[in-house]
């Protein structure tokens, strides 16, 4: 059985992919342009894409094609009503990255709240050695008991983050991108009420009708502004322009993405021409990446495989 991965450097050098090899002739291409993939398909049975995105025209190329893998959990990126109708499943890769992804959440929130950009600096710089101070008092931060975090999206991604959350002694609330409040937990919010209470508000959904879009100026307007935005759901979700604008004029206290709706960042972006940079906490989409989460990840697709196969 040949299986073909089209960008295996999107899961990095440092993990192997050994149990996928074990089920059969694996052949990885670090990473594979549009006009490439056609003949990388051409003889293989199980394919395995992170971002590559396969249609009808790449699945029509590859007449063995059996199982199509996706090294991830959205599957955007292909035809899956298409892939389908010619009895081909389409498996993906669920709840690998959940603590992966809280983590990263809860570093970009304590980042932001704690001030750590400039107390960093402010040490690293000299600033302290020259202060004649055993502290700093140039800054205030806040903690986070007592606080409240409305999350946006409460899956199992938004659920894990509302338990740390309550650990920290927030009050959690969340506004369900369905429509159907479904916790007993925590209260379901309509957005506006979400937006103007919350002290926090954290993105975990996927992007979809419903979401696209979903956080404009108007909704970051309604939130308090000592109030902290984090994204690590899906770039559309969070109208970016309208973000860069809103931190620029103090309509809230700060921001932590980790995704963005190009990805890499195109060099003329709002983010990168923001007269307060200091108000912003990137990564470039790594919160899904720690090696824990991608060690799963390999095991889930090698599983998917083996239980198609079996």
């Amino acid at each position: 059985m040949k299986i073909v991965f089209l960008d295996s450097a999107t899961l990095g050098p440092d993990i192997s992919l050994e149990p996928i090899a074990a089920l059969g002739e694996l052949v990885c291409y670090e990473s594979t342009a549009p006009e490439k993939v056609f003949e990388r398909i051409s003889d293989c049975e199980v394919l395995i894409i992170n971002k590559v995105k396969i249609a009808k025209p790449q699945i029509d190329a590859a007449p063995r094609l059996r199982l199509i893998c996706e090294a991830a959990t959205g599957v955007n990126n292909i035809d899956v009503d298409y892939a389908a109708s010619r009895g081909i499943p389409v498996r993906n890769v669920t709840a690998y990255s959940t603590e992966s992804v809280v983590q990263t959440t809860f570093m970009h929130l304590l980042t932001l709240v704690q001030g750590h950009g400039y107390y960093d600096s402010f040490v690293k710089d000299g600033r302290y050695s020259r202060s004649g101070c055993f502290t700093c008092m140039d800054i205030a931060f806040h903690e986070l008991d007592g606080k409240e975090l409305g999350i946006i999206g409460l899956g199992t991604i938004g659920s894990r983050v509302a338990q740390v959350a309550s650990a920290f002694g927030m009050k959690v609330s969340y506004f369900s991108t369905s429509g159907t409040g479904h916790s007993s937990e925590y209260p379901s919010l309509p957005l506006d009420e979400l937006m103007a209470r919350s002290d926090a508000i954290s993105v975990h959904a996927p992007l979809n009708a419903r979401t696209d879009g979903l956080v404009g100026y108007r909704e970051l307007s309604l939130m308090k502004p000592t109030a902290y935005l984090l994204n690590m759901g899906r770039g559309g979700i969070v109208v970016e322009a309208d973000l860069a604008r809103a931190l620029d004029e103090g309509l809230l206290a700060g921001a932590g993405l980790d995704v963005f709706s190009t990805e890499p960042l195109p060099a003329g972006h709002p983010f990168m021409c923001m007269k307060h940079p200091e108000r912003l906490s990137l990564t470039p989409h790594v919160a899904w990446a720690s090696i824990e989460a991608r060690k799963r990840l390999v095991a889930g697709i090698a599983a998917n495989i083996s239980a198609f196969c079996s």
